[in-house]
C-alpha cells in the first residue's frame, strides 16, 4: 500500500507526507516530510530514444544506488528553500525535507512551539522521514534499489543532526551543516553557569518561558518585508522568533555539553558557515551580510570536534542560513557545496 502523500503549498513538484509519532501530554504529534519532484524533461527523439535503449542493455542487471539529501530546518523554522530543493535535483539527487514535530506544517493547534525536553527524542522524526524517503524511491525505481542517504541541517537543526549521527553509524553517507547551532554563545563556562542555573527549573516546570529579549534582526535580514528577499510564513517563522522555554534550552545546552566532549562521526562532514559575526542588542547595517545569531569561530572550533573527516567552508558576506544569503554569497556557496559533494556524494551527474 502506498504512502498517502499531498499536494504541499509549496505548489508543482512538491508534495507533504504527514508522519504519525504518537501522542505526548499535549495531544497527537507528527512529523512532515516535504518531497521535490521537478517537471520530467521533454521525450527524446528518435535517436535519444535508440541510445537510451543501448544503454539499458548494456546497463547491469542490478539497479544503480539512488542519492537522497534530507533537509532538517533550525529554530522556529520550517522548510521553505525551494532553491535548494532544485539544486539538488538538478545532480540528479533525489530532495527531501523534515518539518520537525511542533514545527511549520507539523505545528498543531495547542502544541508548545517547538518544545522538547531530550534531543535525542527527535530520534523518531529522523527515522519515519528517513524509512518514508526509502520506501517512496523503491516504490518509483524498484524494490531492490539502494538508497544512500544524507542529512543536511541548519543551526538547531544542525545539533540534532549531528548528535543523531553520533549514535547512529553507518546510517547516513554524508552530513551537511549549514550554520550548526553547537554551542552556546560565549563560551562552555557560560553554558555550564546557564545550565546549572536553569536545571532545577526545567526539572520542575519544563515550559515555563524564560524573559528574553525578542529581537528581530536575524528576520529583517531575511524578510521580503524587511532587507531581505524571502516570503516567510509569520506564524511558522515570526519576527521575534518563539518562546524559549526552560526545559527546550536546557535539552539544547546538553547537547553542546555532548559536541563539547567529541563525537564520533564517521561519515564525511561537511559545515558551511558565514566569515563573520555581528552579535549586537541594536540593529547594525553589516547585519545584512554576517551570522547575527552565532559566534562562527566558536561553532568552527567546535566543527572539528564532530569527527575525522570535517570540511569546513566559510563565506564572505553570507547571513545566519547560508543558503539564504545575498544572490553572489550564495551561488558561491552552491558552487563549493557542489564541489564537496561531486567528492563525497558519487554518482551525481552534477550540472
Amino acid at each position: 500500500m502506498g504512502q498517502n502523500w499531498q499536494p504541499d503549498r509549496l505548489g508543482d513538484g512538491y508534495r507533504a507526507l504527514t508522519l504519525e509519532l504518537g501522542e505526548d501530554d499535549e495531544g497527537p504529534v507528527t512529523a512532515t516530510l516535504v518531497s521535490y519532484t521537478p517537471e520530467p524533461p521533454p521525450p527524446p527523439s528518435l535517436t535519444g530514444r535508440i541510445r537510451e535503449r543501448l544503454a539499458r542493455l548494456r546497463a547491469p542487471v542490478e539497479p544503480a544506488p539512488v542519492n537522497a539529501v534530507v533537509y532538517i530546518h533550525g529554530w522556529a523554522d520550517y522548510f521553505f528553500h525551494t532553491e535548494l530543493a532544485r539544486f539538488w535535483a538538478g545532480r540528479g539527487v533525489a530532495f527531501y525535507a523534515v518539518d520537525l514535530r511542533k514545527y511549520g506544517r507539523s505545528l498543531r493547534p495547542g502544541q508548545s512551539e517547538g518544545f522538547i525536553t531530550d534531543l535525542s527524542d527527535y530520534d523518531a522524526d529522523i527515522e519515519a522521514a528517513l524509512a518514508a524517503v526509502e520506501a517512496d524511491i523503491r516504490e518509483s525505481r524498484g524494490t531492490q534499489t539502494p538508497v544512500r542517504l544524507t542529512l543536511m541541517a541548519h543551526s538547531t537543526g544542525g545539533l540534532i543532526a549531528s548528535l543523531w549521527a553520533h549514535r547512529h553509524p553507518g546510517r547516513i553517507a554524508a552530513l551537511i551543516l549549514n550554520s550548526p547551532w553547537l554551542e552556546l554563545r560565549g563560551s562552555s563556562l557560560a553554558r555550564n553557569a546557564a545550565a546549572g542555573l536553569l536545571e532545577p527549573l526545567a526539572r520542575t516546570r519544563p515550559k515555563t518561558r524564560l524573559k528574553i529579549p525578542e529581537l528581530d534582526f536575524y528576520w529583517r535580514s531575511l524578510s521580503a518585508e524587511a532587507d531581505g528577499e524571502w516570503e516567510l510564513d509569520p506564524v511558522w517563522k515570526p519576527p521575534g522568533s518563539w518562546p524559549v522555554r526552560a526545559g527546550w534550552i536546557t535539552a539544547v545546552l546538553a547537547g553542546h555539553a555532548k559536541v563539547a566532549r567529541g563525537l564520533d562521526i564517521t561519515c564525511p562532514v561537511l559545515v558551511m558557515a558565514s566569515a563573520r559575526s555581528t552579535i549586537g542588542a541594536t540593529w547594525n547595517e553589516t547585519m545584512k551580510s554576517t551570522d547575527s545569531v552565532l559566534d562562527v569561530n566558536l561553532m568552527v572550533q567546535r566543527a572539528l570536534l564532530l569527527g575525522p573527516v570535517v570540511t569546513v567552508l566559510r563565506f564572505d558576506g553570507a547571513l545566519h542560513d547560508v543558503m539564504l544569503s545575498a544572490k553572489p554569497v550564495r551561488r558561491l556557496a552552491y558552487d563549493r557545496l557542489g564541489k564537496w559533494a561531486a567528492t563525497y556524494l558519487p554518482g551525481q551527474h552534477g550540472r
